[in-house]
């Protein structure tokens, strides 16, 4: 369990490395427009639309770096707007996002990574800002 919470230090200690990525996969001229925004989150959902046509697609090993990238970001409009910080349960399995990344106030948690790949599955492309404007 010790080596799981370094991983996660590491991980969030990596977090502006993971966002340039992510804002390196969009045109210049789109760039302006990832502001960590709610607005933004619609940026966001149409570029997940356009590279996986479901979950099954997101949930590729070869696309965990760019998902992980994504969710980063989604993590990060979460925090901005409404608070929270980013933490890892890591001490029962049973719990739904056991030893993933998630954003909690104490009283809600949520998991950007899954939110990233349920609007792959969703497709409404207004899945992200829906959630957010709702939690």
């Amino acid at each position: 369990m010790q080596k799981d919470r370094e991983k996660f230090e590491y991980w969030l200690a990596s977090m502006d490395d993971f966002l340039e990525m992510f804002m390196s996969e969009f045109p210049e001229e789109e760039q302006c427009r990832l502001d960590f925004s709610p607005e933004s989150l619609e940026v966001v959902e149409k570029w997940i639309l356009s590279n996986y046509e479901d979950t099954e697609a997101a949930l590729v090993k070869s696309e965990s770096q760019r998902v992980n990238n994504a969710a980063c970001y989604v993590g990060e409009v979460f925090r901005k707007s409404h608070g929270g910080k980013w933490s890892i349960r890591l001490d029962d399995p049973k719990f739904a996002f056991y030893a993933l990344p998630v954003l909690t106030d104490g009283k809600k948690t949520e998991c950007p990574l899954t939110l990233v790949t349920a609007s792959a599955d969703r497709r409404t492309g207004t899945y992200l800002r829906m959630v957010l404007e709702n939690y």
